[in-house]
């Protein structure tokens, strides 16, 4: 009964797991893959199956309450489509579009019941869903380019510095190669302070594993330098520590 309506059983638990997500304001994963992160792309790709993110509760919990329009746009967009095939989901449509944070989303709802579910609204909204992702993460890259910008010219605080650039790469999706690569960057930069390295350290749990493990294994191999050898002894007591979490529990 419940497919017949276009809710499955996987569909609520996964609504479930995103509210708990950003209940603790964590990233929102791709199902059943707890390290790789959802970006709006993946959304936008209708090839790539998303198991229990196909159902319209947890595309509607993420339209009205993910913190990023790009992503609430691209959960809007993914669920378009299934919307009129009952009017449950249709109804879900709605007062996803009544209640959402985002203005984005509000528009696009009202593009597409307007003209009554055509296919050429629902390609028009995901024409301009596409462009704000690329236009949005342009303004992030942009953003943390002057963020890095002011700690080299004094203008921003260590502090800051960091804390701006974990917010700029988490709400701009960034991924997970491109993160790795600007992480190295600073902890292997002879022009960043050691202070600001071990800074970096501090929140080096907020990234996903692979990430971080990519980043412990090209540090480790880096030429030795002084302040390279004391990120490397770091970084192994981080490995250290993460093994004795995992052995106790």
């Amino acid at each position: 009964m419940a497919e017949l309506i276009g809710i499955s059983q996987e569909g609520l638990e996964t609504a479930l797991e995103i509210k708990e997500n950003y209940k603790q304001k964590e990233l929102v994963c791709v199902p059943g893959e707890k390290t790789r992160i959802l970006i709006p792309e993946y959304l936008m790709n209708h090839d790539l199956n998303l198991h229990g993110m196909e159902d319209p509760l947890p595309l509607a919990l993420m339209a009205v309450r993910d913190p990023e329009a790009p992503m609430a746009l691209a959960a809007a967009t993914r669920l378009s489509p299934v919307a009129p095939k009952s009017e449950l989901i249709t109804g879900v449509f709605a007062i996803m579009g009544e209640t959402t944070r985002h203005p984005l989303v509000k528009q696009c709802v009202k593009l597409i019941t307007e003209n009554a579910f055509s296919p050429d609204a629902i390609a028009k909204v995901r024409r301009q869903t596409s462009r704000v992702i690329i236009k949005t993460r342009e303004e992030y890259t942009l953003a943390l380019r002057h963020n890095l910008h002011g700690l080299m010219d004094g203008a921003v605080a260590p502090r800051q510095f960091v804390h701006e650039f974990f917010e700029l790469t988490e709400a701009g999706n960034m991924r997970n190669d491109i993160r790795k690569k600007l992480v190295l960057s600073l902890l292997l930069s002879d022009s960043i302070r050691p202070s600001i390295k071990f800074m970096m350290l501090e929140n080096f749990q907020r990234m996903p594993k692979p990430v971080r493990m990519a980043i412990i294994s090209a540090v480790l191999k880096a030429e030795p330098t002084r302040h390279i050898e004391l990120i490397k002894e770091e970084l192994r007591w981080i490995l250290t520590q993460e093994r004795i979490s995992r052995q106790t529990h």
